[in-house]
């Protein structure tokens, strides 16, 4: 599963800390900045999303 996140490159690194610690993170890239005058990147993660659960 990849997932794009845009910011900042300060808040595009915490929030993939935060989900590096509900899913397992496989590949991180390097910020790609955004088109100017934007100050913002682009973040791409992929991520191995979580088995499902048996059923009780």
């Amino acid at each position: 599963m990849r997932i794009r996140l845009q910011g900042t490159e300060d808040e595009c690194r915490r929030t993939a800390d935060a989900i590096a610690t509900v899913l397992d993170v496989l590949e991180t890239s390097h910020p790609y900045p955004n088109r100017p005058p934007s100050r913002l990147v682009r973040l791409h993660l992929t991520v191995q999303p979580p088995a499902p659960q048996k059923e009780a």
